[in-house]
C-alpha cells in the first residue's frame, strides 16, 4: 500500500511537471535579419561612413603635413643650414607632431564608437522593444535569438511579428 501511495505521489509530480512545461511557449527571432533591414541601421551605417571617411581626410592631411616637415628638415640639415641645437629642436617639434598624430588616430577610433552607440543604441532598444510587445502580446515566456540556438521549429520563429510591431 505504501509503495502504491509513493508511485502515485511520483506520477502525480512527473504529470504536473509534463503539464508545466508544456504551458511555456517559446520564440526565437534573428535581430541580425531584422536590424540589417531597417532603413535607420542603414541611414546609421552612411552616417558613420561619412564621418570615418572627414576623421581619416584629416588624419591623412595631418600625416601628409609631417612628411613634407620632415623633408625639409631633412634638406636643411644635409645643406648645413642648422645647428646642433636647431636640429634637436626641430627633431623634438617633428616627434611632438607624431605623438599628436597618434593621439587623433586613438581619439578619432573613440569618437566612431561614440557615435556608432549614439545612433544604433536607440534602434536597438527600438528592436528589443518590439521584441518584447511581441512576446507579450502572444503569450511567449521566452524569445531567444536565432544566433544561439542548435534547433528550433519554424514555427517559432517571430521574425515576421517583430517586423510587423517595427512596420516593415
Amino acid at each position: 500500500m505504501k509503495s502504491l501511495i509513493k508511485i502515485s505521489c511520483i506520477a502525480v509530480f512527473f504529470l504536473s511537471l509534463a503539464v508545466s512545461t508544456q504551458a511555456q511557449k517559446f520564440g526565437y527571432v534573428n535581430s541580425a535579419a531584422i536590424l540589417a533591414e531597417l532603413p535607420e541601421v542603414k541611414q546609421a551605417d552612411a552616417n558613420l561612413e561619412a564621418l570615418q571617411k572627414q576623421l581619416q581626410k584629416k588624419g591623412q592631411s595631418m600625416v601628409e603635413q609631417l612628411q613634407q616637415d620632415y623633408l625639409a628638415v631633412q634638406q636643411q640639415v644635409e645643406s648645413g643650414s642648422l645647428s646642433p641645437k636647431q636640429q634637436e629642436e626641430e627633431a623634438a617639434k617633428l616627434q611632438k607632431r607624431e605623438q599628436e598624430i597618434a593621439k587623433f588616430e586613438q581619439d578619432m577610433r573613440q569618437q566612431l564608437n561614440d557615435k556608432r552607440e549614439e545612433l544604433l543604441n536607440p534602434i536597438y532598444e527600438k528592436v528589443n522593444n518590439a521584441i518584447q510587445d511581441v512576446a507579450k502580446e502572444n503569450g511567449f515566456q521566452f524569445i531567444f535569438d536565432q544566433g544561439v540556438l542548435l534547433y528550433a521549429e519554424d514555427s517559432q520563429n517571430v521574425n515576421s511579428m517583430v517586423k510587423a510591431k517595427l512596420g516593415m
